[in-house]
């Protein structure tokens, strides 16, 4: 370390007049390991700057170089994390916190020290050290550690006296007085020298001359001491003849001194009496609030709530020193101790009925309407206490918590009836009958509702109208298995025939988001309500005067612990309010993970809507508070209609895979193909600026990738067809599908599927066209290999084989008429192996008609090469091909 301290001083602080105090090698935290290195220095120009330089290798490692510099004076904070432990890491808050990792915690202890040195030398703004060790900060600098904080390498200077103007002006004048003073140090010392030697001389001579008047000082100051003298004796006579006056005095003054005293007792014993009355006396009204006082009434309550906190005031009183010892005073202690118990045992007991209240009546109605009963009333009731909670909370914890975990319970088992009969009529809407053997005996509060609304669904879908006895058979599990092959891929091709069509899936879709809108609010409204009700959003400091074990809750523990009667708080009030909801909606999370289950059984692409609709659900509860009850409930369904949707996308994968084609028809389109169209067709509309879009573009990679190697699997297999007509028919349609589309994850697929379109059709052209002009074709080979072994092109003419004579001989079997029976058995030939729905047909024939002019061009150029003169042509041109081809497309 100190050869390095060496090379950055030399290499990088002395060009830029710095001197380097401290240094260590670190890291940032959490990041990939690459060192750097922090250094405090200072500058050698007044006044000093002191600056926290990084310093790291450049990317060669053959040199350093200076990164970054931050003032000294812009530190605000240095956190060393642990003053007890040893731990290498620590954090500089600048303009942001930046978090390091020393290579060992010497240095990091070092560099701080280094750090709190220069902060007490040079700066006026103290930097906050925390997690430090008191070792490592010490309450003053030494000169010695100031010395060494400056510079190690600067030398002490000698303290020494400078001159003043007129010195320097004197010592100015004597050196131009004297022509040698500079030239000739000696001499001028000497002269100097001399010079004070005379000037002694003069001063002995002086004092010696002023003896005289010394003398006579001294004989002027022996008569001031006789003065003196005889001036103290008249003052001892005067202390005399006061002392008598003096006892005279104090006798006086001590009688004054305790009639002060009296007076001053009496002020502070009025004083005390008038605030013992004025803040330990309760009103008679309140007294009698407080007893007797209605609790049923909006002005009973508000007079009961204005005597609690009355009584409360008289409570927590300051009572001066000395004012517990009195009687009068613990008796009217006791009094109010006795009124509060009285009144907190009133109102827990009038609290607690009003919690029984049962609302069931209209549950029913909103049930079947698929909606949640509006507890609005039921809260604006309660409010009307809440000042008297927070009362009761504030005096009396034990019933306050005993009051808290009687409303769960009870609100508990009022919204498990209520959420689970309004799930049971969701499940009845998506599937038309009540859970499987339960029957209607599950609501007999409101059979015959729910038996209409069955039946009216029933009817209007035209598939299970008949009686009640009928729908108690169909259960979950048929409505799932209608689904079970319908939902993948490969039968979508179907579902215009399942009873699942469209318009099932809009009605499940619906019915889906209205379920979790009516959670919503419903959630929404009851943590409001128990905020407020329950006052927990103000800190829990005072204390209480009983103690209570621990109640235990489901999803989590709402407990309190006591020492000397004062509670210690939970963690937070949004956990206590977290904790509430979670015993309060216990069923919530289950029945919407049922409800998943149920529609993701019925209809696989459920999960789609599902997905939507729930992350939406998700982001609008997180944005309102991203710790809430609703948030985090959701969010965990969230993860498992995600699960199902990874699962739905799996299984058509796996589906695909899995796909067999007849051996003795045509393949044509492929079913997962088209089928895929109809799905990315599907979920754009779910998808259309849903906040989860970036699951359903993994989804469509996956899927995409799937298809491409299913068809060139298939294609591969297939028998049948030619294997270059599967992969351009197939990669056609995709490629049209993505292009109408418009989807953005899916460009470089589809240039894909494009370039396996063009190249497949130009094999199959190429291959099924093949040589119609066959024996000219193995004429022109052979006079190319001529030319290849070197024979001039209007040479080949003369070689026996290749001479003009057997050139007419091969045209002359290939009229016109033949040439036009070949190309019309390869069209049929062509029609045989395309689909109908594609329609490629004149695509590929287009292509084959370009090709074989290709042909018969590159034979008229061996011809004109070759056999130059000799007027020797085809039987047919380029126009009879074009008439050919034409012909045959409109014949067929």
């Amino acid at each position: 370390m100190t050869a390095i301290k060496h090379a950055l001083q030399r290499d990088i602080f002395t060009p830029n007049d710095e001197r380097l105090l401290s240094i260590v090698n670190v890291c940032k935290a959490g990041k990939k390991k690459r060192n750097c290195f922090l250094c405090a220095t200072v500058t050698t120009e007044r006044p000093v700057q002191v600056n926290v330089v990084k310093v790291k290798k450049s990317d060669k490692g053959d040199f350093y170089k200076r990164q970054t510099a931050w003032a000294l004076r812009d530190l605000a904070v240095v956190d060393a994390k642990d003053a007890v432990k040893e731990n290498p890491e620590f954090d500089l808050h600048f303009d942001k916190v930046y978090k390091w990792v020393a290579s060992s915690t010497v240095e990091k202890n070092t560099f701080i020290s280094c750090i709190w040195k220069l902060n007490q030398r040079y700066l006026r703004k103290k930097i906050d050290f925390i997690n430090v060790s008191s070792q490592l900060l010490e309450e003053s600098v030494p000169s010695g550690e100031n010395q060494s904080v400056a510079g190690g390498d600067e030398e002490a200077v000698d303290e020494y006296q400078e001159l003043n103007a007129r010195e320097e002006q004197d010592i100015e004048i004597m050196m131009e007085g004297c022509e040698y003073a500079i030239s000739n140090a000696e001499a001028f010392a000497e002269k100097l020298s001399r010079e004070l030697q005379v000037l002694d001389g003069a001063n002995i001579q002086s004092i010696m001359a002023s003896e005289k008047q010394v003398n006579i000082l001294m004989k002027l100051l022996d008569e001031a001491l006789k003065e003196v003298d005889q001036i103290e004796l008249k003052l001892s006579s005067y202390e005399e003849m006061l002392q008598s006056v003096k006892e005279q005095m104090d006798q006086i003054s001590e009688s004054n001194h305790l009639i002060h005293l009296s007076n001053t007792n009496n002020v502070k014993l009025l004083s005390e009496i008038e605030f013992l009355v004025n803040h330990m006396d309760l009103a008679k009204g309140h007294i009698k609030a407080l007893q007797e006082g209605d609790l049923t009434s909006s002005r009973g309550i508000e007079a009961c709530t204005n005597a609690a906190d009355a009584l409360l005031q008289c409570m927590n009183v300051a009572l001066r020193p000395g004012h517990d010892m009195l009687h009068a005073v613990k008796q009217q202690q006791q009094r109010f101790s006795d009124l509060r118990e009285q009144f907190a045992r009133r109102l827990a007991s009038h609290l607690n009925s009003l919690f029984g209240h049962d609302q069931s009546s209209t549950l029913a109605q909103h049930s079947v309407e698929l909606t949640l009963p509006n507890h609005h009333p039921f809260h604006r009731d309660l409010l009307r206490y809440a000042k008297l909670m927070e009362w009761l909370k504030n005096t009396d914890y034990g019933k306050y918590e005993g009051l808290t975990k009687n409303y769960m319970d009870y609100l508990s088992r009022l919204y498990e009836r209520e959420i689970k009969d309004f799930f049971e009529v969701a499940k009845i809407k998506m599937t038309g009958t009540t859970r499987e053997g339960k029957k209607f005996a599950t609501l007999p509060r409101k059979e015959s509702a729910v038996k209409q609304e069955t039946e009216s669904l029933h009817g209007s879908s035209g598939k299970l109208t008949g009686s009640t006895s009928s729908l108690n058979k169909l259960s979950v599990q048929s409505s799932g298995n209608r689904r079970s092959q319908s939902s993948s891929l490969l039968d979508m091709g179907n579902m215009s025939a399942s009873d699942l069509d469209v318009a099932d899936r809009t009605k499940f879709d619906k019915i889906f988001e209205q379920v979790l809108s009516e959670l919503e609010p419903l959630c929404l409204a009851e943590q409001d309500f128990i905020s407020k009700f329950f006052k927990l959003q103000q800190h829990q400091s005072i204390s209480g005067t009983t103690t209570n074990e621990a109640e235990e809750m489901d999803g989590g523990t709402l407990s309190r612990s006591y020492t000397s009667g004062v509670p210690q708080t939970i963690s937070s009030e949004k956990d206590m309010i977290r904790q509430m909801m979670t015993k309060i909606f216990r069923c919530i999370e289950p029945e919407l993970n049922n409800l998943i289950a149920l529609g993701d059984k019925i209809d696989s692409f459920n999960s789609l809507y599902m997905l939507v609709k729930m992350s939406h659900h998700v982001w609008t509860a997180q944005n309102v508070d991203p710790a809430s009850f609703l948030s985090t409930t959701l969010g965990n369904v969230l993860v498992t209609v995600k699960r199902n949707f990874d699962k739905c996308i799996s299984n058509q994968m796996k589906q695909m895979d899995e796909v067999k084609i007849s051996k003795k028809s045509k393949v044509g389109i492929l079913p997962f193909v088209a089928e895929f169209e109809e799905f990315a067709a599907l979920a754009e509309s779910i998808f259309k600026n849903a906040e989860r879009r970036g699951d359903l573009d993994k989804a469509y990679i996956k899927l995409i990738r799937a298809v491409f190697v299913s068809v060139e699997k298939v294609a591969n297999e297939s028998q049948k067809t030619p294997r270059d007509v599967v992969m351009m028919e197939n990669f056609h349609h995709i490629f049209a599908t993505l292009s109408r589309l418009k989807i953005s994850c899916l460009e470089a697929e589809k240039k894909e599927a494009k370039q396996k379109y063009t190249d497949h059709l130009q094999s199959y052209v190429i291959y099924s066209l093949g040589q119609p002009l066959e024996k000219l074709n193995h004429f022109f080979e052979g006079v190319e290999a001529r030319v290849a072994q070197g024979i001039r092109e209007e040479e080949v003419s003369y070689q026996l084989a290749f001479n003009k004579q057997e050139l007419r001989k091969v045209i002359k079997e290939y009229p016109g008429k033949e040439v036009k029976k070949g190309l019309d058995n390869l069209y049929k030939k062509v029609d045989k192996h395309l689909c109908e729905e594609e329609n490629l047909l004149q695509v590929v024939w287009h292509s084959m008609q370009d090709e074989f002019i290709r042909q018969y061009k590159h034979f008229e150029g061996l011809i004109a090469r070759c056999y130059p003169g000799s007027g020797i042509t085809m039987e047919f041109t380029i126009q009879d091909i074009l008439d050919y081809c034409s012909s045959i497309a409109q014949s067929h």
